[in-house]
């Protein structure tokens, strides 16, 4: 096997799982979560899952709900993870052509820390790379992908070339990524050449993306800074009304 161009053992990845089961039930999309991780830990990379619905989340879009009238909000534990990792992977299952409803609260959590500022002035989320996993039993998985891995890159992760993959069985009902087949055969999905194949390159993409980002020091700080242009700095944009 040929030898990775870096070293990637200083990064670390959080994958945060949207399925609608918690821990105590199978998760297809860990299954699949899994593969991605052991790719990631062999050349290094400390990785943490968290499994979202297991924890008591409020719904909304500030950093700690329970300073607008909720009594519990477990998010901003996982904030603070996010915020400490080089690397975002959102896992989801698909249902009804879209990805979960645990998937859209944590989208909606992210975006509501997404106001805060680095320590260069830019949206906090700068300089992380961003990514997503999809399973399912029905089409979708580009539809998916395109509006985890949009938002992802709205609130300001670098999002990697080929950044999603996943695997989706035949139409109808019928085993879902991991299943093992009464024969004791392989999992479903675990022979999927375009699985791996898509899974393997999204990987190996976050990890050359977070390498170059952590190398460079994050996105340059010119012309994204938010309090400059709050005083007035435009960064070149062009003050003549024949340009607007």
């Amino acid at each position: 096997m040929s030898t990775p161009p870096a070293s990637y053992d200083d990064l670390s990845a959080v994958y945060l799982n949207c399925s609608l089961k918690r821990s105590s039930e199978k998760s297809h999309t860990q299954d699949l979560m899994d593969r991605s991780i052991a790719i990631m830990e062999g050349v290094g990379v400390s990785c943490e899952t968290i499994r979202l619905a297991d924890l008591d989340i409020a719904y909304g879009v500030y950093p700690d709900m329970t300073e607008h009238g909720w009594d519990t909000d477990a998010w901003p534990e996982v904030q603070d993870k996010v915020m400490a990792a080089d690397i975002l992977v959102i896992g989801t299952p698909i249902w009804l052509g879209q990805h979960s409803s645990v998937c859209s609260l944590a989208i909606e959590r992210l975006y509501g820390y997404s106001g805060k500022l680095n320590d260069k002035g830019q949206y906090a989320y700068y300089g992380r790379a961003g990514g997503c996993l999809v399973t399912g039993n029905e089409d979708g998985i580009k539809h998916v992908s395109m509006g985890v891995l949009y938002s992802l890159q709205h609130l300001g992760y670098t999002i990697p070339p080929q950044a999603d993959a996943g695997w989706i069985g035949a139409v109808g009902p019928g085993p879902s990524y991991g299943d093992v087949p009464d024969d004791g055969g392989t999992p479903a999905g675990f022979d999927s050449n375009f699985t791996n194949r898509n899974t393997t390159f999204m990987t190996w993409n976050l990890l050359h993306t977070a390498r170059m980002l952590t190398h460079a020091g994050g996105v340059p700080a010119y012309g994204n800074q938010q309090p400059k242009w709050a005083d007035g700095e435009r960064f070149g944009f062009p003050e003549n009304p024949e340009y607007r």
